[in-house]
């Protein structure tokens, strides 16, 4: 049976939801990549200002980074809400096409659809902070303008700078093909950019008089590909050439640069893991004969669900219920989950046999909308291989992540389906069904001291109660040279 509460939170968000959606859509729109969120950033202030949040702009030295306050009463106790709003190169998509179609060949787009992120938790923010004043609470709602988490990422920085010190819990959702409280965890990874500096000369005439930085990047990756054997499974290397040294190949090359991320499980095992690929660029260059300097980037930390938060968001969740799809939106689903190449579709295929069962392959391929809440299984924290400044802030404060259905079950992330679909309906109500799941779930917490201080005591059981980055103190955001 409906609560009152949560009548109250529809009507709210259904009050809000032309403005929300056109918000999602112009930030869907702008396509903007990460520390260069203008718009994105300048459209969510003034949304909040307009409703009276006081908005501190610039948060951790990131332009595009804020943080936004609203308090009622005694501003006791405090909730953050997480919003992220940046798009991924080379994903640009029209809105709904279930076929690719660019708007702008090579131009960015919301392929992880962080446009219904932001917007969403903006509603829920709004939500919660008109539920306070109009029932006469206390409380304080914080809203986080988190800029670059597809880049170096911003919230260990605001976690560092002490922008979650004061806070009670923090929730935020993710757009996913199901509707869960996330109950896996993600691994810690730093990023760092080598450069190798070598000496200029005449590749065919005079080339013993060279000293090729071009060289001691292959070799690097010649090493580090033969350290991938001696490292744990759960680990990850990836690297990408940044500048290759030119394009003439009778130049012996003097400049090189190499991007490299390294991902595990914890922290600790990432700092060590990155300590030997720091090893093998230094062999490199011993071998060239070059000069190698490094640089590190950015660094999250893993994320690990909060059993107390999740465990209430669950229950929140069940209330609430999936979005509410109809005959269009599964006709829409189906042609994104069958415009995937054949090899990819059978890989799908495979994953939702597993997950679904193979007896519900058929019904799932033909409506691919996940119309289910799936229960939250405590203390079952596997860890998967993605990545999410998310992570530092379950390190500083108790935090917990939900997923919301606003693509098709199979889609896979970072691609231009995904930007097409949430520019879509399917993103629509993946956004206002996740607003009211984290209004509903923070309202319950807020009104639930026992519930806090539990979840105060699971986080310092497994942090110690203090946050610690894993980025090096000199190491400020990389704001327009990431």
């Amino acid at each position: 049976m409906k609560s009152e509460l949560l009548t109250w939170i529809e009507k709210a968000v259904k009050e809000r939801e032309a403005e929300i959606l056109e918000a999602n859509d112009k930030i869907w729109g702008y396509a903007e990549l990460p520390y260069e969120e203008e718009k994105s950033s300048a459209l969510l202030c003034g949304m909040l200002r307009k409703e009276g949040f006081e908005v501190e702009e610039g948060a951790a030295g990131i332009p595009t980074s804020f943080v936004a306050r609203a308090k009622a009463g005694d501003g006791k106790p405090v909730v953050g809400i997480l919003g992220e709003f940046d798009a991924l190169s080379g994903l640009s998509q029209k809105a709904g096409c279930t076929a690719k179609a660019p708007i702008v060949n090579g131009a960015p787009g919301h392929g992880c659809g962080h446009c219904c992120l932001g917007t969403g938790a903006l509603a829920a923010a709004l939500v919660i902070r008109d539920y306070l004043v109009e029932n006469g609470k206390s409380g304080t709602v914080i809203y986080y303008g988190c800029a670059a988490e597809e880049g170096a990422g911003a919230k260990q920085f605001m976690a560092r700078a002490g922008l979650f010190q004061d806070v009670d819990f923090v929730y935020t959702w993710h757009p996913s093909s199901r509707n869960e409280v996330q109950n896996h965890c993600s691994v810690a990874i730093m990023g760092a950019n080598f450069e190798f500096f070598g000496r200029a000369a005449h590749a065919g005439g005079s080339p013993h008089l060279g000293r090729s930085a071009l060289d001691a990047a292959e070799l690097m990756s010649v090493g580090v590909n033969y350290l991938r054997e001696h490292m744990i499974d759960k680990a990850r290397i990836h690297y990408a050439y940044v500048d290759a040294g030119g394009t003439s190949p009778n130049v012996v090359q003097d400049h090189s640069k190499v991007k490299y991320e390294v991902r595990a499980p914890k922290v600790s095992q990432m700092k060590e893991l990155f300590e030997r690929v720091v090893k093998v660029a230094k062999g490199a260059a011993m071998m060239t004969e070059t000069e190698m300097k490094y640089e590190i980037t950015m660094a999250f930390s893993d994320y690990v669900p909060n059993d107390t938060l999740a465990k209430l968001a669950a229950e929140c969740m069940a209330e609430v219920g999936a979005p509410s799809w109809d005959e269009r939106d599964y006709e829409l689903a189906r042609g994104f989950l069958n415009s995937y190449d054949p090899a990819t579709l059978e890989t799908i295929k495979e994953g939702i046999a597993e997950t679904y069962g193979a007896n519900r392959l058929e019904e799932i391929m033909e409506r691919p909308l996940d119309d289910q809440v799936h229960p939250y299984i405590e203390g079952v924290h596997e860890y998967e291989s993605g990545s999410t400044d998310v992570g530092d802030v379950g390190y500083a404060v108790p935090t917990l992540n939900v997923n919301v259905a606003s693509c098709c079950i199979g889609n896979v992330g970072h691609t231009w389906q995904m930007t097409a679909q949430a520019g879509s309906s399917l993103g629509h109500k993946g956004l206002l069904t996740a607003a009211k799941a984290l209004a509903l779930s923070a309202i319950r917490t807020m009104e639930s001291p026992k519930t806090i201080k539990k979840a105060r005591e699971e986080f310092v059981r497994r942090t110690g109660g203090v946050y610690h980055c894993p980025l090096p103190e000199e190491v400020k955001p990389p704001v327009g040279r990431y």
